[in-house]
């Protein structure tokens, strides 16, 4: 094999590190996948080399708040994508909803990106140095990774855009220029069935691949009361290749194209309060799920949903050694596609079905120039380019049920009012209504950032980075809408003989029903000759950082550090104009009928952390501690409202907390970890919040969603037998203390988490591996999330967890 510098892979083959990584997530030795293991010969527990500073560093000696999860420990605890990831790490929190593409990342409590595609995560997602800006393109089958790197806090400083609350850095593993491989099937409960594997080797002595794939598919695990197909079932598929080109000592070009598709029917809504709308659903003869068994895992759609995710991409990395820097290059193209048909009354009534499809193309390029050697100043500078396209397209198509639903809801009101009106009878609410809403955003952004190290002394360090990003959208929304009841000015047009209703004692109080029976009037549409379609925002962030060695086992560090996100838009149905426009658009004639005020977009969020770190790696284990005190500023808040989404800025959130994660290792055969995050979350201002009844100042009051507690504790056995096989038996336990789930949901609906996973495995002397394992071994019981349904007014859905699964795999691996 070709001959490589440490300085010229760059993140590279360094990384293959075997170790007890001193976070939680790290809970096993790594295996030894090549001999570039950074052992300290004074210690039992191995080095960690990360990239948190986009430079390779030892973990211990990093001044960042990071959480390290190995590519062993992801195959021992069985993680199959990042959503599961948070069994590991307990300042992370990922939170699925109503289809797979809709996946919320927190960290220490903070985060956003629901199933609005306006509104990007707070928590930025890089996979091989590839921003990743959806999590439609974060939430398939991992490949075979090298590490995770959970950072906490804001890093927008070396990750720009969209780093305000943190960020997850997978890296994966490189070509190898000998020949290995691995297949491994493996099945589980709810008939699930699994296959994966992957090559690699050199084909000259500059020039190795790789080529990885696999498979997952499994039944759904709840059933449908109303005769349809199970859902919450798994079919995804992934293909990855790799090159790897070394022409000279000094040169490395990694290429990387991949693949995968998803093809699920997600994801199981409980009945969790049933309010007067039930009634009428079961008066017309329709089925809801039981609101007394919510963990039933039952369904009662009118139809099978479709949820499929297409992704893919290619990217270069070209990394060149001179003869005091190195020069980084990275880029990217990538293409997702989504479509769904969905039931969003989650009834077995026709009431109202949606259907869409979005497509996101994004090239992103990034630049870096890092100094090399031994300096008393280290430095990096770079550039960050964005771009990318959305097109959205969501159409909300009424039921044949619909009609009938209403006249029960408010008897003999709809067919006057079409009377009075001059309407056809059945015109209101008719099975034929489409609203059809196109949402169309060009992103173009760009970060200029450095960072220096100036070592004072051997032992003491002081770290300052500064950047500068700039973010411009332009948006257009345009829609077709031939609601018929919804283009009415019930205020002024409805009459009788010329005199509004308003003015008739007898049908005035018919009024407010019908108003409330108008839940999608018309919307104006982008670009218009009031309103403004684009936003661009710029800041310049910083961060501040000191680390000292107080000797070899004990680090300390203090960091001062601020992070940005730029505005984001309401690209959902209820995006309306922003009242100050009001008067404007009232005085330009082009407001609508029956026309709203609320906000288009959210402006920028901005972020401040303020942290005392101490990190200790001891001979037989590992310690690290930080305490942070961290607040957002205009922290952009997406509700659900039944039918859209509410987006606004909470005036300042913050959470003042302690995080830490340790390893024991009393033998060499246990290991023992322990990790957890304490918090105190308060909107410090957050006045016009989505309540339960409306808008509610939540002011000094605690976010929904953020548990003050997460624990996350470990134990690992390995052993070895005399014939060469050697194998481990782990469980992890999960606690997060309850919560209430959403502000605009009753206080009732809590989440409280206390769930064990455990996998065994053994590893023959041939290269046979045959593992076991178990996830939520307790079947804990608890909900992701809740929400109000559309137009079933006193009524809650929410999101129950996944039972227990459990399965067997095995595996040959040379």
């Amino acid at each position: 094999m070709k001959k490589q510098k440490l300085a010229t892979t760059l993140f590279k083959r360094s990384l293959l590190v075997s170790a007890v990584v001193s976070a939680l997530g790290s809970t096993a030795l790594y295996a030894e996948e090549s001999g570039a293991v950074a052992q300290d010969d004074d210690k039992s527990v191995e080095r960690i080399m990360v990239t948190a500073s986009k430079r390779l560093t030892g973990l211990q000696e990093t001044p960042v708040a990071i959480t390290v999860v190995s590519g062993q420990t992801l195959e021992q605890a069985k993680i199959l994508d990042i959503n599961d990831l948070q069994t590991l790490v307990p300042t992370l929190r990922v939170t699925p909803l109503q289809r797979s593409t809709n996946t919320n990342f927190a960290i220490r409590g903070f985060g956003n990106g629901v199933n609005n595609t306006g509104i990007e995560p707070s928590v930025g997602v890089f996979i091989d140095g590839v921003y990743r800006s959806r999590a439609a393109a974060q939430i398939g089958d991992l490949p075979r990774v090298q590490q995770i790197e959970v950072l906490s806090g804001p890093q927008s400083t070396l990750f720009g855009k969209n780093a305000s609350a943190g960020v997850i850095s997978v890296r994966t593993l490189e070509p190898s220029y000998d020949l290995e491989g691995k297949v491994e099937v493996g099945v589980g409960n709810y008939n699930q069935q699994s296959a994966k594997g992957y090559i690699t080797n050199g084909i000259t002595e500059t020039l190795a691949f790789s080529l990885s794939g696999g498979f997952t598919t499994r039944d759904g695990y709840t059933d449908s009361i109303s005769g349809l197909d199970k859902i919450n079932d798994k079919d995804r598929w992934n293909v990855r290749g790799q090159a790897l080109y070394e022409p000279t000592d000094d040169v490395i070009v990694r290429f990387i194209a991949d693949y995968s598709e998803i093809d699920e029917a997600c994801c199981t809504i409980s009945n969790a309060i049933s309010g007067p709308a039930a009634g009428a659903i079961q008066f017309l003869g329709g089925q809801v799920t039981d609101p007394t068994d919510p963990f039933g895992y039952t369904s009662a759609l009118n139809i099978d949903p479709e949820n499929t995710v297409e992704d893919g991409g290619i990217s270069m990395q070209i990394d060149v050694e001179f003869e005091s820097f190195a020069f980084t290059s990275i880029t990217a193209l990538r293409n997702n596609q989504s479509i769904w048909n969905y039931d969003i009354d989650f009834t077995s009534l026709d009431i109202l079905r949606e259907t869409g499809d979005i497509e996101i193309d994004t090239f992103t390029q990034e630049f870096r120039l890092i100094s090399t050697g031994i300096n008393k100043l280290d430095w990096m500078v770079g550039a960050f380019i964005f771009n990318e396209k959305v097109d959205s397209k969501d159409q909300l198509l009424f039921g044949n049920d619909i009609r009938n639903y209403f006249d029960v809801l408010a008897p003999g009101l709809l067919a006057p009012v079409e009377g009075l009106y001059g309407d056809a009878p059945g015109s209101y609410f008719s099975a034929d209504t489409v609203i059809a809403t196109q949402y169309v955003q060009d992103n173009d952004a760009y970060s200029l950032f450095a960072n220096f190290d100036y070592h004072i002394t051997d032992d003491f360090t002081a770290t300052v980075g500064i950047a500068y990003t700039n973010d411009k959208k332009d948006i257009t929304i345009q829609q077709q809408n031939n609601s018929t009841l919804g283009a009415i000015d019930i205020d002024n047009d409805l009459t009788v003989l010329g005199v509004p209703l308003s003015f008739i004692p007898q049908l005035a109080p018919a009024i407010p029903a019908l108003k409330s029976f108008q839940f999608l009037p018309p919307l104006l549409e982008l670009p218009n000759s009031v309103e403004e379609n684009s936003t661009s925002d710029s800041k310049t962030t910083w961060s501040v950082r000191l680390a000292y060695e107080l000797n070899d086992n004990i680090n300390l560090f203090a960091t001062a550090a601020t992070g940005f996100k730029a505005s984001s838009w309401n690209l959902s149905r209820d995006t309306l104009p922003f009242t100050a426009d009001q008067e404007a658009i009232e005085a330009a004639g082009i407001a609508q009928v029956n026309q709203n005020y609320g906000g288009r977009y959210a402006s920028p969020e901005e972020s401040t952390v303020y942290e005392l770190g101490l990190k200790a790696r001891f001979e037989q284990g590992a310690f690290n501690v930080t305490v942070f005190d961290q607040t957002i500023d205009g922290f952009q808040s997406a509700i659900f409202v039944g039918t859209g989404f509410v987006l606004a800025n909470a005036g300042k959130q913050s959470t003042q907390g302690i995080e830490f994660d340790s390893v024991y290792n009393p033998t060499d055969n246990w290991s023992l970890t322990l990790a957890g995050t304490f918090l105190d979350p308060v909107y410090d201002s957050f006045k016009g919040a989505s309540g339960v009844d409306g808008p509610i100042d939540l002011s000094g009051e605690k976010p929904a969603g953020i548990h003050e507690q997460s624990i996350i504790a470990g134990i690992t056995y390995n052993f070895e037998f005399d014939n060469g096989m050697y194998g481990y038996i782990r469980t992890d336990y999960l606690y997060e203390s309850e919560v209430n789930l959403v502000e605009n949901v009753p206080d009732s609906l809590t989440r409280e988490v206390s769930t064990f996973n455990a996998s065994a495995g053994l590893s023959l002397e041939n290269g046979v591996n045959i593992q076991l394992w178990a996830r939520n071994l307790n079947n804990d019981e608890y909900y992701l999330s809740a929400f109000p349904p559309p137009i079933q007014t006193g009524s809650y859905g929410a999101y129950p967890n996944q039972p227990s699964t459990y399965g067997a795999s095995i595996s040959y691996e040379f």
